[in-house]
């Protein structure tokens, strides 16, 4: 008896020890971060208790903002507009935070004292939250979700000269309303249907999901040739359907078989797959996955919004045994994945000169008397070539709408430079559909890039140029009735 009373008091001194680990644990170590989680009621009222600040498109239109309500928590964030700028405002959650801007600019946009900076804000300086300018043009921004239509896919349009997103629209998407009520059951209902929808609403395609970049990705290899080997550009390849590749006999072809060759200007103007392959074998792994990277490749863009990812090209040594797969990531497949946004940044690299400056949709923050708290400051994010480079490479690209796969994008009395790209990721799903574009050629003021990837209901053998092509010149022509493209 006494053996099993011992037995019993060391089970609950075991248990009471334990108990006053876990007492410690959320008394102790864990309670800064509970007491100011999302979920915990007191936070939520505190933050609910005063209206966030409004979030503006460039002009004027209001695409986040608080308003009154009758209930505990005093204002409710809504998004007019939600599923359009899903994707860049993100949400405002009583259970599951932020995202987005609302989460990028948290600490604007929630009620806060405000810094005293002159005399006069002696006197009207108080607490209240800031609103944010976005760099976003409503247009333009309407213009992808309409061009876009029903199809999977995305869109982005950024000013190369400073990095500022235009319009960045990528279907399917949600609506943040639904994340922002104030019905728990209802938020937590929301995200659960989103989360278990196998289009993936959530996922913000256009700067966090990549595809095979297909041909667009040449003009990394035509910059590569002039960076790297100038006699290439020169070199006149010889006409094939398809490229025997070293080391196996597997073959290279062509798209739909067509009999390609000749020198850069001609194979890029036709997208001519065995060109390129050779290309890619007759600059090297190392000159291709080096000027990849100096285009942005491996490296998450300091995009002003969280969970960007980057686009990617496999080390150099990973073809080291393996030259058939450098041949075909010379045209954008194989390993080589991209981002929408990676592509954009990319081809504003050749329009900016060589540059490519740190995209971002801030333009500025003030404060509740209206006066400016911040402006954002354009700056490179890369040196991706030579002004010389990216001035070749223009040229080439103006050939391909001139004479070449992109003939759908020319605009008239405007010089449009352009690449399309299909990557075809395998017989039974069809292709990735992309065309990047930008315009006046001469002095470029809009990048656009279109990913219309494999999905079903298109055909299989649909090409960059047809699917992505007339949603460029639709914004094109969207941009150039604005003004903002002359």
């Amino acid at each position: 008896m006494n053996r099993q009373i011992r037995k019993m008091g060391i089970v609950l001194a075991l248990l009471f020890s334990l108990l006053f680990l876990q007492l410690n644990n959320i008394q102790v170590l864990q309670a800064h971060k509970l007491a100011n989680a999302p979920a915990n009621p007191r936070v939520a009222s505190r933050l609910y208790d005063q209206p966030r600040g409004d979030v503006s498109t460039a002009d004027g239109v209001v695409i986040a903002r608080s308003v009154p309500t009758h209930d505990i928590y005093h204002f409710l964030r809504q998004y007019p507009n939600g599923p359009l700028y899903a994707d860049i405002t993100g949400y405002f959650s009583l259970i599951y935070g932020t995202w987005g801007v609302e989460s990028s600019y948290d600490s604007y946009l929630t009620s806060h004292i405000q810094p005293v900076r002159n005399l006069s804000d002696v006197i009207t300086a108080g607490s209240g939250p800031d609103d944010i300018t976005l760099t976003i043009d409503s247009v333009l921004q309407g213009e992808a979700r309409s061009a876009l239509g029903g199809e999977t896919g995305a869109v982005v349009a950024l000013d190369p000269r400073t990095g500022a997103i235009l319009a960045m629209y990528a279907n399917p998407t949600y609506d943040p309303n639904a994340l922002a009520s104030h019905n728990r059951e209802a938020v937590m209902s929301a995200w659960k249907s989103n989360i278990a929808n196998p289009s993936n609403p959530m996922l913000d395609r256009a700067y966090r999901r990549s595809y095979a970049p297909g041909s667009t990705f040449k003009i990394i290899d035509s910059s590569a040739v002039y960076d790297h080997d100038p006699s290439l550009a020169t070199k006149s390849y010889p006409y094939l359907t398809a490229l025997t590749l070293p080391d196996t006999n597997k073959k290279l072809s062509n798209y739909a078989g067509e009999l390609c060759g000749g020198t850069l200007p001609t194979l890029l103007a036709v997208s001519c797959d065995s060109g390129f392959g050779q290309i890619g074998l007759d600059l090297g792994a190392s000159n291709l996955v080096t000027e990849a990277e100096s285009f942005g490749f491996n490296k998450v863009p300091p995009l002003d919004l969280p969970g960007a990812a980057a686009s990617t090209i496999p080390a150099a040594s990973a073809f080291a045994r393996n030259l058939p797969g450098l041949a075909y990531s010379a045209i954008g497949q194989e390993d080589v994945q991209a981002t929408c946004l990676g592509m954009a940044l990319a081809t504003a690299g050749i329009a900016d000169h060589g540059v490519i400056m740190a995209p971002h949709v801030m333009s500025q923050i003030r404060n509740p008397q209206g006066r400016l708290v911040k402006s954002y400051a354009p700056h490179p994010w890369l040196t991706a070539t030579s002004a010389a480079t990216a001035s070749a490479v223009t040229a080439l690209m103006v050939g391909v709408v001139q004479h070449g796969t992109a003939s759908n994008v020319a605009i008239p009395g405007i010089q449009v430079a352009a690449k399309t790209g299909t990557a075809q990721t395998s017989t039974s799903s069809g292709s990735n559909n992309w065309l990047e574009a930008f315009a006046p050629a001469s002095n470029p003021s809009l990048v656009v890039v279109v990913v219309v990837p494999a999905q079903t209901g298109l055909p299989l053998d649909t090409t960059g140029s047809e699917i992505a092509g007339p949603i460029v010149a639709s914004m094109f022509r969207a941009a150039i009735q604005e003004g903002r493209v002359k």
